[in-house]
């Protein structure tokens, strides 16, 4: 990261001396820093026959290490203009590069700026971990999609036929300290919570082992509500009443996040849990 000129030509070197030694490759990007921005990504779907359609976006802004924990959609940020043009930018992204199939193109808004202009991060080839806020959200199944575009399936539906109803919110839990450090061991007790309006994504049972060789999520929390107000409370919930005894986990910071007045407010941008993360803990 550069902020003064004085620091430029020194960065440059340090960047290309490390390129050239772990990839053999010392060309180099500059890209503008945003230091406070949002993660917004745009789920697109594209097909064998040109079409290609999005399901909205996703914010992603609430990450430890640059790993998310706490998924929504829609954006608080985000309007129907704004989601227009994400929308029209993720599709021309993909279908430019003759993409097939289930994609999530990831932007960073910058609210600093009136206009809240977006820029390009990456395209992930793939569905994401987040995937269930989309289909919570529309009511689509996007893995039988994947499957029947990869049989050479048309979509089977048009952009003007997607419904964006309520609003949707995951988190990702996961077998960590306080400190994020990754744990293992044995789930003595397991209990999940009997909300229908949630949505738990996971493979967890009492006696299961949780092994170094993984990541370190348990599995997915999601709730669906028609408002965000409401689908927070449900989320919250519906912590409260998981169980997973045996192993740290961050349950409760989850649920502390989500309380959080930033978060409650729709404010939470990238740096949140740097700038908050000894409180809540």
């Amino acid at each position: 990261l550069v902020t003064d000129m004085a620091q430029l030509l020194p960065a440059l070197h340090s960047a290309r001396s490390e390129a050239l030694a772990g990839f053999g490759n010392g060309d180099l990007l500059m890209e503008r820093a945003l230091l406070r921005p949002r993660h917004i990504e745009v789920q697109v779907m594209a097909d064998s026959h040109c079409h290609c359609i999005h399901l909205g976006e996703r914010d992603c802004s609430v990450q430890r290490r640059h790993q998310k924990i706490i998924e929504e959609s829609p954006s608080p940020a985000v309007s129907a203009a704004l989601r227009e043009q994400l929308g029209q930018a993720a599709i021309t992204l993909a279908q430019s590069a003759g993409y097939v199939g289930a994609g999530t193109v990831e932007f960073l808004l910058d609210e600093a700026q009136d206009n809240k202009p977006f820029y390009l991060m990456e395209m992930n080839t793939r569905l994401q971990v987040e995937h269930p806020v989309t289909e919570m959200l529309t009511g689509l199944d996007l893995v039988e999609w994947q499957l029947r575009i990869a049989c050479g399936e048309p979509l089977p539906v048009a952009q003007a036929d997607v419904r964006l109803k309520g609003h949707a919110i995951e988190v990702r839990l996961c077998a960590e300290d306080e400190h994020f450090t990754p744990q293992t061991g044995t789930v003595q007790h397991f209990l999940p919570p009997t909300d229908a309006g949630l949505r738990f994504d996971h493979a967890l049972h009492t006696g299961a082992e949780v092994t170094p060789h993984y990541d370190a999520m348990l599995g997915k929390l999601i709730a669906h509500a028609p408002t965000r107000r409401e689908a927070i409370e449900r989320l919250c919930t519906g912590l409260q009443h998981t169980t997973v005894l045996g192993l740290p986990s961050n349950r409760a910071f989850l649920a502390a996040c989500l309380q959080h007045p930033v978060f409650r407010a729709g404010e939470a941008l990238i740096p949140f849990l740097a700038e908050e993360a000894d409180a809540l803990r």
